[in-house]
């Protein structure tokens, strides 16, 4: 296989949530500009409609759709329409997250279950779904965006968020495992971990230990909004098709300080 053929996503079938803004959105122009048809879906229907409309520039198919990744209809909803609009689904990545900030000792229980639910509970729901039309086909991709954060603690100076630490920790275990039983039936799972792009979500912790997180990352700079297209697209590319319960960490090396 030529090497633009492994990088090529001619004819696929990609779902993104999260896909209206920040990471989603950047992964959801990758995979159109290498010949995906990208459903993009989130809370925020507007801004998944804005991104659909620039995908189709790019000469491919697109559909918005709002989806709570926490409610079973609408993760059923946004499959349903998939399918429907294009008859499979390819790749699947599980971009939608939230975060809380707040000392440890402090940490509300209901901030704590909106996090998990979210970035947990809604991997699954999305993942489960989409997994069986995957099982059915015997092939599909999925791309779950945990974070470095879910691999070490982090620095309370700049960051107090323990549910999302956990939270991005268990989507790192359930890659892993959802990797090894879906495995013999064509299903690829794996994981990207970024480290500090800057996002709506990240900018007021940015502004906050900016400086610091730049001192311990080895590349002295913040992820770009470029830097996960190429990894996102290997993972969902051919070019893996031998690597599966993988995380990716792209970090700028932070993690090996």
């Amino acid at each position: 296989m030529h090497v633009k053929e492994l990088f090529d996503l001619t004819g696929k079938v990609a779902i993104v949530t999260g896909g209206g803004r920040g990471l989603g959105q950047q992964i959801a122009e990758g995979f159109a500009e290498a010949g995906a048809n990208v459903v993009v879906c989130s809370r925020r229907l507007e801004a998944c409609q804005e991104v659909s409309e620039g995908l189709k520039k790019t000469g491919v198919d697109s559909l918005a759709i709002k989806c709570d990744v926490t409610d079973p209809e609408d993760v059923k909803n946004v499959v349903d329409l998939t399918l429907e609009r294009f008859g499979r689904i390819d790749i699947l990545v599980n971009n939608s997250g939230a975060t809380w900030g707040a000392l440890a000792e402090e940490m509300p229980l209901e901030a704590w279950k909106k996090v998990m639910d979210v970035n947990v509970t809604g991997t699954f729901l999305m993942s489960q779904t989409v997994g069986k039309v995957m099982l059915e086909q015997k092939s599909g991709k999925i791309i779950n965006i945990a974070s470095v954060a879910g691999l070490k603690g982090s620095n309370p100076d700049y960051m107090n968020a323990i549910g999302y630490n956990t939270s991005k920790g268990a989507v790192i275990t359930f890659t892993k495992d959802l990797a090894v039983k879906w495995g013999p039936h064509g299903v690829y799972v794996n994981a990207i971990a970024p480290g500090f792009f800057p996002t709506k979500m990240s900018k007021g912790l940015l502004e906050k230990g900016g400086k610091g997180i730049l001192q311990g990352t080895p590349l002295r700079k913040f992820g770009s909004d470029t830097d996960l297209k190429g990894v996102a697209l290997f993972l969902a590319a051919p070019a893996s098709d031998f690597i599966t319960g993988d995380i990716v960490v792209v970090d700028g090396g932070a993690h090996a300080m």
